[in-house]
């Protein structure tokens, strides 16, 4: 079967940089996934994109839909034949149904019952005919904001501007608000022309004559020639923040790399300061010499060629100078205020308007920082300095400083805490409690940095979640998923004795004594537990550990959080190790009749009728004393364990669920404390073994 490609491209207007991508990558699955339900076979796919363009080139994309030949399944032959042998309605509806007649039938056994059985031929369709249907995948694209313009009902990303659709060099006809597709392309808005496109595959080059390249990663090589260049040039070390590099690339169609300056005594400025203002505002690239000291150059790629790039240059340092004019004046302006006076204006802001303002929110912090500061034995000292980190620890945001750049909140805070005479730890405390700021981000290193981080993040979390704002699907406008995943990490990493309920259940408190829960506390307390859960179970994962001991480990309260992610190694490797079958059925076994114990009682030695339960009974007393100071994860596992044979001998012997009610009790009651014991570690139970 001959084959073709296919070209779709969609132009629009300049797109948000940060979208670009994305939708690149959707209009590739979409593509994919349409022509593999049309059986339209195909190569592969190539994709690109520019501010301006989404498209896709599909390589080798057969002339027609693949035939069809399958067996298809009808009635059974006693529906499908009458009394006089004649063929029923069912089996001619069902063979018309196929595309055949009754003359195909022919009969299949299945399960011990014949049924009617036919073989159909459905011809592919020319692909030419199918394409079309393209313009339905098109429309189909969703994207995190849309628009809508003149008098069009299409809601999409961009206003489209034309569209190309061709199949070999064959035009697909298909038309979207006011636009009809076409083979002519747009080239660069200021350095190209319109370009008709004669075939798929003289796409790339027909747009690199009109100064468009269209693949990404050309483009983002492009770049990254030009800093490696610049880097030798002047000596220079450039970093490339990946972020950054995805944006400036999904910014520029031909991009060429440039560099500037700025007045020295800008360096005198914070270097976040600096590098904010460049990278944040500018979209520019910071330069740094050899031992990594700021210097007052940067580097910014034009939308362009290298034509007249001094008076480019030029005019990016003037932009660049009224912007840290603007951060050294703010700078200077900040250090004239005092602390004192930033907390008065905190009382005026309002955080959230069920919530309360930002002073009455990190009163409670305060307070919960306190608890956590003698959950943890902390000195005195110690308390002092995180009770003091909890008081200041938003105070910068009233700064110009971060007024204006908002990105450095916690930064500013430790730069001017320091200043005004706070200890290193209280102002380390207040950049520190911010962490981790992103998924790849790493833990506050200080003890006081931690404290307060944990603190801040679970007031913010439980706070919304009594008033009833949880996330949902894809939508967390407060960023709740992220900063729980902080919490969890804090925690793991710093391996406190701390259980997490606790926490939530003290933040929780504060919230009932200021009246702000809307909602049932435990209901409240239920999600926020299942919230938590789910972020545990993510931290597992990435550790490696099987999705059944997860489900185990976190069947009852999450407690610890390192003891658990110890406890998951434990597991992981002790099912590799032989025997791990047996105990664990014998365990399970204890786990599964417990839940019989309807109404406990004090186990009596009195009522044992046999030495294997006495023998069980004097075991799991022994087992349980050393459980309670087993000084790891591994031996307590192992001190379960030990129980298997005095488990097995006792069923053995023993009818648990006894006709006599007082000792049928009493049995299950001893099996629900060694129950309690067992699922004290994992929900033993859950653990799939083969």
């Amino acid at each position: 079967m001959a084959k073709h490609d296919l070209l779709v491209e969609i132009g629009l207007e300049e797109m948000p940089a940060r979208f670009v991508t994305s939708s690149m990558n959707q209009l590739s699955k979409k593509m994919e996934k349409w022509l593999n339900e049309k059986a339209i076979e195909f190569d592969h796919i190539n994709m690109f994109s520019t501010p301006r363009r989404l498209a896709v080139l599909v390589k080798g994309v057969a002339e027609a839909q693949k035939d069809i030949h399958e067996e298809a399944k009808g009635p059974a032959k006693k529906i499908a034949r009458d009394e006089s042998g004649n063929w029923s309605k069912a089996a001619i509806g069902f063979t018309r149904g196929q595309g055949v007649s009754v003359d195909d039938i022919y009969f299949k056994e299945v399960g011990g019952v014949e049924y009617v059985h036919v073989n159909k031929f459905i011809k592919g369709q020319p692909s030419i005919s199918l394409l079309p249907e393209l313009k339905e995948m098109i429309t189909s694209m969703s994207f995190p904001k849309n628009m809508r313009w003149a008098d069009q009902d299409l809601r999409y990303i961009r206003p489209i501007k034309w569209i190309i659709a061709l199949f070999g060099n064959k035009i697909i006809p298909l038309g979207i608000t006011h636009v009809t597709s076409g083979n002519e392309t747009r080239g660069h808005r200021f350095l190209g022309g319109p370009a008709a496109i004669e075939a798929p595959e003289q796409y790339e080059a027909a747009l690199s004559k009109q100064f468009v390249v269209a693949d990404p990663v050309k483009r983002k090589n492009m770049i990254l020639d030009g800093i490696k260049k610049l880097e030798d040039e002047q000596g220079w070390d450039i970093p490339v923040d990946e972020d950054l590099l995805e944006e400036v690339n999904n910014l520029v169609e031909y991009p060429t790399v440039l560099f500037g300056g700025f007045e020295k005594e800008f360096l005198e400025l914070p270097q976040e300061v600096l590098i904010t203002s460049m990278k944040e505002h500018q979209r520019y690239f910071p330069v740094k010499n050899q031992n990594g000291e700021l210097l007052p150059f940067f580097v910014t790629v034009r939308n362009g060629d290298s034509r007249h790039l001094e008076i480019v240059s030029k005019g990016n340092e003037k932009v660049l100078r009224a912007r840290l004019s603007d951060a050294s004046f703010f700078y200077k302006e900040d250090q004239k205020k005092d602390i004192d006076s930033a907390l008065k204006k905190l009382e005026t802001i309002v955080y959230h308007e069920e919530i309360g303002t930002l002073s009455e929110k990190m009163a409670r912090v305060r307070k919960l920082t306190a608890q956590l500061s003698s959950a943890l034995q902390l000195s005195e000292n110690a308390k002092k300095l995180a009770d003091r980190a909890a008081e200041i620890a938003k105070f910068d945001l009233v700064s110009h400083m971060v007024y204006e750049f908002p990105e450095l909140q916690g930064y500013m805070g430790e730069k001017y805490a320091k200043l005004l005479g706070e200890p290193q730890e209280v102002a380390a405390a207040i950049n520190e409690h911010y962490m981790p700021r992103h998924a790849i981000d790493s833990v506050p290193p200080s003890l006081t940095g931690a404290i307060l981080s944990v603190a801040e993040k679970m007031d913010t979390i439980v706070t919304f979640f009594s008033i009833g704002i949880i996330p949902t699907g894809s939508q967390d406008p407060y960023a709740l998923r992220r900063q729980a995943s902080g919490i969890v990490q804090i925690l793991s990493e710093k391996k406190w004795e701390l259980s997490l309920e606790k926490i939530m259940k003290a933040s929780l408190g504060e919230m009932e004594a200021k009246g702000i829960m809307k909602r049932d506390r435990n209901e409240t307390l239920h999600d926020l537990e299942q919230f938590f859960k789910a972020r545990v179970k993510h931290l597992l994962n990435e550790q490696g550990i099987r999705y059944d001991l997860i489900d185990a480990l976190l069947e009852n309260e999450i407690g610890n959080i390192a003891i658990l992610s110890e406890r998951a190694s434990v597991l992981e490797v002790k099912k590799q190790e032989a025997g791990f079958k047996e105990n664990l059925e014998a365990l399970s076994r204890v786990i599964n009749i417990a839940v019989k114990c309807e109404n406990k009682v004090e186990v009596s030695p009195a009522l044992f009728e046999n030495k294997f339960e006495a023998k069980l009974y004097e075991k799991y007393q022994a087992v349980y004393a050393d459980y309670q100071s087993a000084g790891s994860e591994t031996r307590a596992f192992e001190l379960l364990v030990s129980l298997k044979a005095e488990i097995e001998d006792y069923f053995e012997h023993t009818m648990v669920m006894a006709d006599d009610d007082k000792l049928r009790k009493n049995r299950l009651s001893l099996m629900k404390d060694i129950s309690d014991l067992i699922s004290g570690f994992a929900a033993m139970n859950k653990i799939i073994v083969s």
